[in-house]
């Protein structure tokens, strides 16, 4: 049995699920977020709590169990609380700006990059921290546009300049040695 999969997902205050056979949607406080499952996991509402089921004990319904659940779960979280990714610049005279909905970023080209946020997504920057954040409640979509920007100027090893993760380590390189 799924480790994941066998918890229940715990509804939280606010929030309403509509299931229909293994189409479902979660609406709450952030926004509302609709999925189809496969046909081999099986859903039930049970005080409050979301129980999902296998079909079989088939290679792939044992790899969907905890895969279904997980994005459920996430579904849940997303529109009661909101996922968020913290990304930092680094680099002599780079920044971010939020310009109306857009994230306008300064890093080294001759020109600013200008992204534009998918629906549902906010910006947020901070000049003094020189950190972005990227806050949303689908946790997919989040994380793509965190990687988006990040593709924008990637960190290099050397110096360290560019766009990373607020978690993320780089490994740097020495450089030439001189004699």
């Amino acid at each position: 049995m799924s480790r994941v999969g066998r918890m229940p997902v715990v509804l939280p205050a606010g929030v309403d699920v509509k299931i229909k056979g293994n189409y479902i949607s979660v609406k709450g406080p952030k926004g509302e977020l609709k999925h189809v499952f496969p046909a081999n996991v099986s859903f039930s509402m049970e005080n409050g709590e979301i129980v999902v089921e296998r079909a079989s004990d088939e290679r792939q319904d044992r790899a969907m169990h905890g895969t279904a659940r997980a994005i459920l779960n996430n579904m849940v979280v997303g529109v009661s609380s909101g996922f968020e990714k913290v990304l930092e610049v680094n680099g002599v005279g780079y920044r971010a700006e939020v310009e109306g909905n857009d994230l306008v970023l300064y890093v080294g080209y001759s020109h600013p990059i200008r992204v534009s946020p998918p629906e549902g997504i906010s910006f947020e920057a901070e000049a003094r921290t020189r950190q972005i954040k990227v806050m949303g409640y689908n946790k997919q979509v989040v994380g793509q546009v965190a990687a988006d920007i990040r593709k924008v100027r990637p960190p290099e090893p050397y110096k360290g300049k560019g766009i990373k993760y607020i978690d993320e380590t780089i490994r740097r390189k020495a450089g030439k040695s001189g004699k």
